[in-house]
């Protein structure tokens, strides 16, 4: 999963990360000119900042949502479009066709200022189940994207996929495509708990979708499960880890379910309440997956994120990094220039939104006016959900060494609890004595503190906490 499904699958975002203290939002109306058109933009979406001038760095990266479901999960609140339990073979439906065309439209109506010297590197079909799309509409997506921007000849190319939606064929399909990349969205192992979710698949197409992975040889897959589910227990926790180790994908991606008030959810349980875990629970939930799947020899490089050596999810990292991309499709965000923007989340709007593109009467440009704070508590932000941190030597250079100092000052107490890591050039971590010492004092010894990041798992537990006492430095 990429941060596009933390925008789009808010439901998912970690109990942890979910920030009461958060500062508002830069304001996007002035910025996006969509006549007839509401621009939204998710809090999310403020995540995909960057700090460095959007004009001189051209996107490489596109996320495309295709919103195609048989039918909305119970704890889903993001835009889809539900075809039917019993749709599987989808090859005819002219709701796919139709979509798919109006999505061509939006990119090729798409103003790029940039050169395609710099084709993209990663593509991420999201949705939805992009896997009931078929692969000869998906290779026309694939081809508009190339004919616009260009395609890195080894480009991550990723899609999402359901148990239940594909078979070996369609798989092959696919790869002959240059996907290269499958997000198997499994979500648990037990019956009862997908049944209690609404899913559109069991157990058993869980385990036939794994075998058709491996004997199509894919590599580079990942798994997606959800934690806190109603009346999951920690036995079906372990027992969820345990059968995801040993099918063995390269990545791993575990959630925290968000219970959203707009779901069949959100009407039936209270956050905290039985049959919901309590957040202790959740908490225990997280420790678990990060203790197992490190016995399992993954390396927890991003707060939700497992992986192999090596298979690091190379979209995702186009948005931990701070760097520019383009979304199309329903409700899909972007973030170009100096403006974070989302498309509409229903049909008809973002049909319109099409339209309006293609008369050339939408704005997206922006005027480069962004707040310099704004940008800081993303970098913050979206540096501390990874393993690497926070570069403090380059924040310094771009939003001044007298924050940094202040930030450090800021996590005193949390450096010598152990929950806020200090490294140094060599990215060695500092014991206590020596953080204080650098924090504490007032030359430029500080430089030689070079990084910050958060302890695995407490740290990341307490990521709420530490982000927001971030932002009430940057912003007091």
């Amino acid at each position: 999963m990429n941060i596009q499904q933390v925008v789009l699958k808010s439901s998912f975002f970690p109990i942890f990360l979910t920030l009461s203290g958060k500062p508002n939002m830069r304001k996007v109306a002035s910025l996006c000119t969509m006549p007839n058109i509401y621009a939204r933009i998710t809090p999310s979406v403020r995540e995909n900042a960057s700090t460095k001038t959007p004009t001189t760095i051209p996107p490489t990266s596109a996320y495309i949502h295709l919103p195609f479901c048989r039918k909305r999960c119970h704890y889903c609140d993001f835009p889809i479009v539900a075809l039917g339990s019993s749709s599987s073979q989808t090859d005819d439906d002219p709701r796919i066709r139709d979509y798919v065309e109006l999505l061509c439209r939006e990119i090729n109506a798409t103003k790029s200022e940039f050169q395609t010297d710099r084709p993209l590197q990663t593509v991420f079909f999201g949705g939805g189940t992009p896997s009931l799309v078929p692969p000869r509409l998906v290779s026309v997506i694939l081809d508009v994207l190339g004919s616009k921007f260009g395609m890195a000849k080894n480009a991550e190319i990723s899609i999402e996929m359901d148990p239940g939606t594909f078979d070996a064929k369609k798989m092959e399909g696919l790869m002959k495509l240059d996907v290269n990349r499958v997000s198997l969205g499994v979500q648990a192992f037990q019956e009862e708990l997908l049944k209690a979710c609404g899913r559109a698949h069991g157990v058993d197409e869980v385990y036939e979708a794994i075998e058709i992975i491996k004997s199509c040889g894919l590599q580079n897959w990942s798994m997606d499960l959800i934690s806190s589910l109603p009346h999951q227990t920690a036995e079906m926790w372990e027992e969820s880890l345990r059968l995801t180790i040993e099918a063995q994908p390269t990545h791993v991606s575990v959630y925290d379910l968000q219970v959203e008030e707009d779901t069949k959810f959100g009407i039936l349980y209270k956050p905290g309440e039985f049959p919901l875990p309590s957040d202790t629970d959740s908490a225990g939930f997280y420790r678990m997956a990060s203790k197992a799947l490190a016995e399992g020899g993954y390396s927890h490089y991003e707060i939700s994120s497992y992986c192999k050596r090596g298979f690091e999810c190379k979209h995702n990292s186009t948005y931990w990094k701070n760097n520019p991309f383009y979304g199309f499709g329903l409700g899909a965000a972007s973030y170009l220039g100096s403006l974070r923007f989302s498309r509409p989340r229903k049909l008809k709007e973002y049909t319109n939104y099409v339209q309006n593109l293609e008369k050339g009467l939408v704005d997206c440009h922006g005027d480069n006016d962004v707040d310099i704070k704004d940008m800081a508590m993303d970098v913050v932000m979206l540096s501390l959900r990874t393993s690497s941190g926070l570069d403090l030597q380059s924040f310094g250079k771009a939003y001044g060494g007298h924050l940094v100092h202040s930030l450090c000052r800021a996590y005193e107490l949390y450096i010598k609890s152990g929950h806020v890591v200090c490294l140094d050039e060599q990215r060695r971590a500092l014991t206590v004595d020596e953080c204080n010492g650098l924090v504490l004092s007032k030359d430029d010894s500080l430089t030689k503190l070079r990084h910050i990041r958060l302890s695995d798992p407490d740290g990341f537990l307490l990521s709420n906490e530490l982000i927001s006492l971030a932002f009430r430095v940057i912003s007091p």
